[in-house]
């Protein structure tokens, strides 16, 4: 006879006993405590609350990229503009560490989603930053089809791009790309003059038209920069395709060596979230494949994503040790963080 409850009538919870699936009490307490790794974040530009967050959301190591071009504050963008933005996330990335106790390191690089004028100057710069122990990356970088206020042609990036990549290979760090996503489909659109979106602080009436227009350019800039780094003599397990999506996540596995790292702090804007995560993983396997939040003050984003996306991996009937190896153990292999 099964153990009488003591509620009233029969409840839920009177009839789990006839249940055969061993899941429900087996439950994974594991990965509440599971360690894990932000490979592209912008947190050095958060507040202090939400780099705390990080940190009570059990974030053990994180990757600050240092280069974007929305901070800088006049358009075009001048070298020691770029330069303002390595210096400062150097200057503050120990007390950082301080702060919150996660290990925290520095990617460095020109990003192209602006026009830099004298990028020949970054370029040299880079070598001495690159010697930094503290960079454990060059990026994020890479081609992009259109660039904010001023245009830079394909082969302007290209050569930049490249020419990172063959720092890089020089230093034996690997490389961040930023992948351009196709974004999600706009319920309706906004009302004028707001930007982007309510939730992005950028001015999208300063766009310079498209340096590529075919038919995927998203995806068309991804095969520039592979190309890139296979000139640049880069192998190609030191790059990280940042921001990967539907749209380019079949080219990266079958066609490359890359790694793959899902943006999920943001799904609102670019429609990735842990399901996709959960499709590569179920279609590729986890070998090659990372999350992260891309969180930055110009974003409306959530440091508590990838600890989120942990716990839907699981209920999407992702395996623990394929979590375990997406959210920790390809990080550290990459990147050299901390054991």
């Amino acid at each position: 006879m099964p153990t009488p409850h003591a509620t009233k009538r029969p409840t839920d919870a009177a009839y789990l006993d006839d249940r055969t699936d061993t899941d429900l009490v087996d439950l994974p307490r594991e990965l509440l405590t599971l360690p894990w790794i932000d490979i592209h974040n912008h947190a050095h530009t958060l507040s202090w609350d939400d780099r705390e967050r990080y940190a009570l959301a059990g974030c053990r190591s994180m990757l600050m990229v240092a280069s974007g071009y929305h901070w800088t504050p006049y358009k075009p963008v001048e070298a020691d503009d770029i330069r303002f933005l390595w210096d400062d996330a150097i200057n503050r990335r120990t007390v950082i560490e301080r702060n919150h106790f996660f290990e925290a390191k520095l990617g460095l690089g020109v990003h192209t989603g602006v026009r830099i004028e004298n990028p020949d100057e970054l370029l040299d710069a880079m070598d001495d930053y690159c010697a930094l122990e503290e960079v454990i990356a060059v990026g994020e970088t890479g081609v992009v089809p259109s660039q904010h206020v001023s245009g830079w042609s394909v082969d302007e990036q290209r050569a930049v791009v490249q020419a990172q990549m063959e720092l890089a290979d020089d230093h034996d760090l690997p490389v961040i790309l930023h992948t351009p996503n196709t974004s999600a489909d706009a319920k309706r659109p906004y009302r004028d003059g707001l930007g982007v979106t309510p939730g992005y602080e950028k001015n999208a009436g300063l766009g310079a038209d498209p340096v590529l227009d075919g038919e995927n350019p998203a995806l068309e800039s991804v095969k520039i920069d592979v190309a890139a780094a296979r000139d640049a003599g880069l192998d190609e397990e030191r790059v990280v395709a940042s921001h990967a999506d539907r749209n380019n996540t079949a080219y990266l596995m079958e066609e490359t060596d890359c790694y793959l790292s899902y943006t999920i702090g943001h799904s609102w804007l670019v429609g990735v979230d842990a399901a996709d995560v959960a499709d590569a993983i179920d279609e590729y396997g986890s070998d090659r494949i990372m999350i992260d939040t891309d969180c930055a003050n110009v974003l409306r984003t959530d440091p508590f994503a990838l600890k989120r996306a942990i716990f839907e991996l699981y209920r999407y009937g992702i395996d623990i040790d394929d979590i375990r190896r997406v959210v920790v153990e390809n990080p550290r292999a990459v990147f050299g963080f901390e054991e």
